[in-house]
């Protein structure tokens, strides 16, 4: 079973905006990726962590992936229990939901900042923010 954690955040909404990804297998970190993402919003920088975390997905051809994530809007969005009424990350979610349908067996869930590998995306993604700075 792959899991895959991302966080996305700004500093000031907008403001300096990063993601990161963690990607394990068995528990196990397999991949870290982070990317600094200029001034945006905070669920701006949470798709973009998405959208990283199912392209590498995509690209190491994994079958069947948890995405794990603190941002209840995005994971209920994909989940289909909130609607998306941003413009501005409405093309954003239907890109999410285009690379999520190329992978056979997924699944979203939401988990408090502390839990799992989170605590290790949010790290990173701060350590690219302070490198923008």
């Amino acid at each position: 079973m792959y899991r895959i954690f991302s966080d996305g955040g700004s500093r000031g909404n907008p403001g300096p905006s990063a993601y990161a990804v963690v990607i394990t297998e068995n528990n196990k970190v397999i991949g870290q990726y982070s990317e600094y993402l200029g001034i945006n919003t905070n669920n701006y920088a949470e798709y973009r962590g998405l959208i990283a975390g199912l392209t590498k997905a995509i690209e190491m051809n994994l079958k069947d992936v948890e995405f794990i994530m603190d941002s209840e809007l995005v994971i209920k969005q994909m989940n289909g229990e909130y609607k998306v009424k941003s413009e501005n990350i409405k093309n954003l979610y239907l890109d999410a939901k285009a690379l999520s349908s190329l992978i056979p067996n997924i699944t979203f869930r939401n988990v408090r900042r502390s839990e799992m590998f989170i605590p290790l995306a949010d790290a990173m993604l701060n350590i690219e923010l302070d490198a923008h700075q």
